[in-house]
């Protein structure tokens, strides 16, 4: 045999037992181009539009993954002076969204972005969103659904550049019932620079009774003849709002009719005493008991006062009408 063949099978012999002649080289760690570099500015301003981390990051790396990340949204400033605050988890969470995993990413530079939106001038309808923001959070009354502005504000046109933008709302006094005034202030770099007064007509989520079905006069209404439905009124709920079950239809009702307060009433008590019916006059206290005969001049109801004709003296006296039939004096 060849001695460097001899040499070549001893080594291989030698080498066998420990695995090292087999085994392959572990695999290189990603190098710095195959990663996605997202460096975060402490604060950035953008122009206008969705907010996109191309706008609030400096990206490098992997061509693709600088591709697909540049264009990712991240919300929407759409308030003038609003400021959105992005930190490093909240950037990882909208790569790995998108099918970018956290070890394809390194991140450099602050550890949250401030990102403000660039005013060349304040709009009308931001004015007005502004306005309705404002109502959302402080609402002026229980219940508003919709806040319906009666006219535009104007424009503001800022002059130059403005590095800190305010627009301060505050309720505002307004006569008109149903509405609700707003004025917002705007401050560029701490002065006031102008107002806007917006006056908003306010809807109300409220509830409304309808029948079911038809209901017939003087039928005492249950849950099985009406329903509850919830509509948007330009008027509150009353604070004491109830359905009216319980109460009598004072009129023959059709299928599908709101059911308003005049066309319902309480419901009587049956009538317990008629007129010129003989009725026992009783009064009654702690150890007295006193019984009389009379006469009903009028019918009446349990709890209701009638008059009554005494049959010894013809004296007529006023009497609460008793559930037993009975009457008392009024004293």
């Amino acid at each position: 045999m060849d001695c460097r063949l001899s040499k070549l099978v001893l080594l291989a012999a030698i080498l066998w037992p420990t695995g090292s002649f087999c085994r392959a080289a572990d695999p290189p760690s990603p190098a710095g181009e195959d990663l996605l570099q997202v460096h975060l500015p402490r604060e950035v301003t953008v122009q206008t539009g969705p907010l996109t981390l191309g706008q609030v990051s400096v990206l490098h790396g992997n061509s693709s993954l600088v591709t697909t990340a540049a264009g990712i949204g991240l919300g929407q400033i759409s308030t003038p002076g609003q400021k959105a605050v992005l930190d490093r988890l909240t950037i990882l969470s909208r790569l790995a969204s998108h099918g970018i995993s956290a070890d394809q990413v390194r991140l450099t530079g602050a550890q949250a972005v401030a990102v403000r939106r660039y005013h060349r001038s304040i709009s009308p309808d931001e004015f007005i969103e502004v306005g309705r923001e404002s109502l959302r959070q402080h609402p002026p009354a229980p219940l508003v659904c919709e806040m319906i502005p009666t006219a535009k504000p104007r424009e503001l046109v800022l002059s130059g550049q403005v590095e800190d933008l305010q627009v301060l709302p505050r309720f505002a006094k307004s006569g008109a019932r149903g509405h609700v005034a707003v004025q917002i202030m705007v401050m560029a770099d701490g002065k006031e620079i102008g107002k806007r007064d917006i006056l908003f007509r306010l809807r109300y989520q409220s509830r409304r009774v309808v029948t079911a079905r038809e209901v017939a006069e003087g039928t005492i209404l249950t849950p099985a003849d009406l329903r509850i439905e919830t509509v948007v009124s330009d008027r509150p709920e009353p604070a004491n709002w109830q359905a009216p079950y319980g109460l009598v239809a004072v009129r023959t009702l059709p299928a599908d009719m709101e059911v308003r307060a005049d066309m319902v009433s309480v419901a009587q008590s049956p009538v317990v005493i008629r007129r010129n019916e003989t009725v026992v006059i009783r009064i009654e206290r702690p150890g007295l008991v006193v019984t009389a005969v009379g006469t009903v001049l009028q019918e009446g109801r349990t709890g209701e006062c009638v008059k009554v004709r005494n049959a010894d003296s013809s004296r007529v006296i006023v009497c609460k009408v008793n559930a037993d039939g009975t009457v008392e004096p009024v004293l």
